[in-house]
């Protein structure tokens, strides 16, 4: 009778055990969720016409790159923005032709800059390590979406633009990748 219950007992524990796997969705306690969406992969090919983005990857090299960088774009400005913001442009082009013959630091041009467009020296943003010489440096400034930007080649060619602010918020465009 020990040995019945000895060998009986395990295996009922085995069945009751066993008896609750299974799939839950055939548990009626359970809601049944399961996963509904699979991966969708790379997009459609461009013939389909798919609104974008869209939330997979495309195929073609040139439309990554260009999402990728879209937060360097300019913003658009109207054309009254850029007339205004112009006289700040000339100001800002004599200021970086005179600093380029005679060369400057970095603190001295930001004030240059700041003057030229009407800003304060901090809120000015500076790409370039040559200033004694000044070459191959970039200044900008603005206010909301409008930016007057400058910049002096290697040869001490100065000029300068308005731009619309890129969409990530700088004047100047990022060095980078």
């Amino acid at each position: 009778m020990r040995l019945r219950l000895t060998v009986a007992l395990p295996l009922a524990l085995l069945a009751a055990t066993a008896t609750g796997c299974g799939d839950a969705g055939t548990d009626p306690r359970s809601d049944g969720a399961r996963p509904t969406k699979e991966a969708e992969g790379f997009c459609p090919l461009p013939e389909d016409d798919r609104p974008a983005p869209t939330p997979c990857i495309t195929e073609d090299w040139n439309a990554r790159l260009k999402e990728n960088h879209a937060y360097r774009e300019p913003m658009p400005i109207t054309a009254e923005q850029k007339a205004q913001a112009a006289p700040r442009a000339k100001a800002l082009a004599a200021a970086l032709g005179e600093l380029a013959d005679t060369g400057t630091d970095e603190g001295a041009l930001r004030a240059a800059a700041a003057e030229a467009i009407g800003m304060t020296p901090e809120r000015i943003e500076v790409v370039g390590t040559g200033f004694a010489p000044l070459r191959m440096a970039k200044v900008g400034g603005g206010e909301g979406r409008v930016c007057v930007n400058g910049a002096v080649d290697g040869s001490g060619h100065a000029d300068a633009e308005v731009i619309g602010r890129s969409a990530d918020g700088a004047c100047l465009p990022l060095t980078g990748h």
